[in-house]
């Protein structure tokens, strides 16, 4: 499609978030340089734009672009790796001596790569990172069309990207200069974990954010033993003592966030703090349960994401969708918490909320970037389809995706993907699996 061409894309329903639970039928999206212009009824849009490209999606429903909130995208390689083991274990003998063997420009371009490639073809659209060699993961969204907030990744200690604090900062400044203008590129101050960074680093990563006019994005109260750590070495809870260091006055992603008491609630109350909810990763390390309806009921911005592969082990956010609508259920014993609009609305416009993008994506209305994703209900396994925010949340698969767009731009057309090579895929995750395995003597 040339980019000034008019495109309308119909289908029998649009599920456009805004207004929140509103399903139109035979509705069509007017779009226009990549941005929706106007969402009328089909009849009418084709009328008043006999020239525009048209594409339908019979038996379709059309939604805005899932929004990962949190991942690792270039971790993909590590699939599987150290699988079963609590997280401090999984890190301590199995990643982090994987990452120091392994871990380079060839490493997080590969994988995020295999990273993006999953995402489209499961509807996501829109990615927030955290990790290292951030200017190769830039090279590929640019090349992909995919749209992503990449983290800044800040430790204190050495990795292969950076060895002090002081680097960490300046690669981090070199990746926005290079980056910085790119029209699907944004950037989050990335610092990993509260055990994995100090103070002085912090008050960095603060000033920093403010700089660049973009959120703080951190694993915070992942683990119960976590926070007993902090408490025990620090006499204060990890979320008190980012508070106490100002971090919290200033638009700030808590991932995880497992463990809550009414002392965290009142530190995250009328601040612009937004939590990122993993929960398949939380189940599977045994991590705790992220208290969703608390948290909304509190005012609290919830966005959804997947966390890495590594610890998922996927990057499916249709399955973390439901299975964030049965946990916030089960969590909170009431049948009606995190009804499944609600669901759609987390993957959606809330991530796009906590990254600080809702201006641009997260719902389908005028004057956003045209993400969309049609959703096939016509499976007999999704019939009868009464309701498309529950066949999408509760019943259907990733499979069910079969177009994607991002700023109108087709990235995956019935299923095929556009701008990856899908052999070239799989051979370099092979050639990837055998170097892995090479690391793979777990230390004691």
């Amino acid at each position: 499609m040339n980019q000034t061409q008019t495109l309308i894309l119909g289908a029998p329903q649009i599920l456009p978030v805004i207004p929140r639970d509103t399903i139109l039928r035979d509705h069509a999206l007017i779009i226009r340089d990549g941005v929706i212009q106007a969402i009328e009824p089909t009849e009418t849009a084709r009328a008043r734009y006999p020239d525009a490209e048209y594409r339908d999606h019979p038996g379709h429903a059309l939604i805005p672009g899932l929004v990962n909130a949190h991942t690792h995208s270039g971790m993909s390689l590590l699939r599987g790796i150290g699988s079963d083991h609590t997280l401090m274990d999984w890190l301590k003998r199995y990643i982090w001596p994987a990452e120091g063997k392994l871990l380079s420009p060839e490493f997080v371009r590969a994988g995020t790569r295999l990273s993006v490639a999953e995402m489209l073809r499961g509807g996501t659209t829109c990615f927030s990172d955290m990790y290292l060699f951030v200017e190769d993961a830039a090279r590929v969204v640019d090349e992909t069309g995919i749209r992503a907030s990449l983290g800044l990744t800040v430790f204190d200690f050495p990795t292969p990207w950076a060895s002090t604090a002081d680097e960490y900062f300046q690669r981090g400044a070199d990746v926005v200069t290079a980056w910085g203008r790119h029209e699907r590129i944004a950037f989050n101050v990335a610092p990993h974990a509260p055990y994995t960074v100090g103070d002085a680093s912090l008050e960095r990563v603060a000033d920093r954010a403010r700089e660049l006019d973009a959120p703080i994005h951190m694993h915070v109260h992942e683990t119960a033993s976590e926070v007993a750590d902090a408490v025990r070495d620090h006499g204060e809870r990890p979320l008190a003592r980012l508070a106490r260091l100002g971090m919290l006055d200033q638009p700030f992603i808590a991932v995880h966030m497992t463990q809550v008491d009414e002392s965290d609630l009142d530190q995250l109350r009328d601040r612009p703090v937004s939590v990122a909810h993993c929960p398949e990763s939380n189940l599977k390390l045994a991590s705790g349960f992220c208290p969703v309806a608390r948290l909304q009921e509190a005012g609290i911005t919830v966005g959804l994401g997947t966390d890495g592969t590594a610890s998922n082990n996927d990057l499916d956010m249709i399955g973390e969708m439901r299975t964030a609508a049965l946990l916030a259920k089960a969590v909170s014993g009431d049948a009606a918490a995190l009804p499944a609009a609600s669901a759609l609305e987390m993957a959606t416009l809330g991530s796009a909320r906590a990254l600080g993008l809702a201006d641009r994506i997260g719902s389908l209305e005028p004057g956003k970037q045209a993400d969309v994703v049609a959703v096939d209900l016509q499976a007999l396994e999704l019939q009868p389809a009464h309701d498309p925010n529950a066949q999408i949340v509760y019943a259907a698969t990733r499979d069910a995706v079969r177009d994607v767009y991002v700023a109108g731009r087709p990235l995956l057309r019935d299923r095929e993907l556009l701008t990856l090579n899908v052999q070239d895929l799989r051979a370099e995750a092979d050639d990837w699996r055998i170097r892995v395995l090479e690391t793979q003597q777990p230390t004691a």
